[in-house]
């Protein structure tokens, strides 16, 4: 099976907007103002990207890390509305997997967390049968 991008996000930069409004209050002091350009540019410097086989976490200031979880490998999903979020229609989705690198991914504070789900569970199903893979937990 040719793999093909699926879906690619970034987090909302919702998700530090108290951080912002402190560092706009004391921006002031300096120190402030850099520690809020700092967070913004740790949001701007991630990226998810979902193929029909792969889903991938870029992420990394200094130091880009890759990670990447073969989608027969989640287990169980988990969708987080904090009350911020909700005003913008967003939200954490939490995969568990069996991935000894990456037993727990969240994908923070994303548009359209459900729709994101089912796709991802969509193709873990396809693959699984195609591989003939079955989760067991002991």
């Amino acid at each position: 099976m040719e793999e093909k991008l699926i879906w690619e996000g970034k987090p909302s930069h919702w998700k530090n907007i108290g951080t912002y409004i402190l560092c706009t209050i004391g921006c002031w002091l300096i120190l402030p103002l850099f520690y809020g350009l700092w967070k913004w540019y740790e949001v701007e410097s991630v990226k998810y990207s979902l193929t029909n086989q792969r889903l991938f976490l870029q992420s990394g200031v200094l130091l880009r890390i890759t990670q990447e979880i073969e989608l027969y490998r989640i287990k169980d999903y988990k969708i987080e509305e904090p009350l911020q979020y909700r005003f913008f229609n967003l939200a954490n989705l939490v995969l568990t997997t069996s991935d000894k690198n990456i037993p727990i991914l969240q994908i923070e504070a994303i548009p359209d967390a459900p729709e994101l789900r089912n796709d991802i569970r969509s193709y873990v199903e396809i693959l699984r049968e195609q591989k003939h893979v079955r989760e067991i937990d002991m």
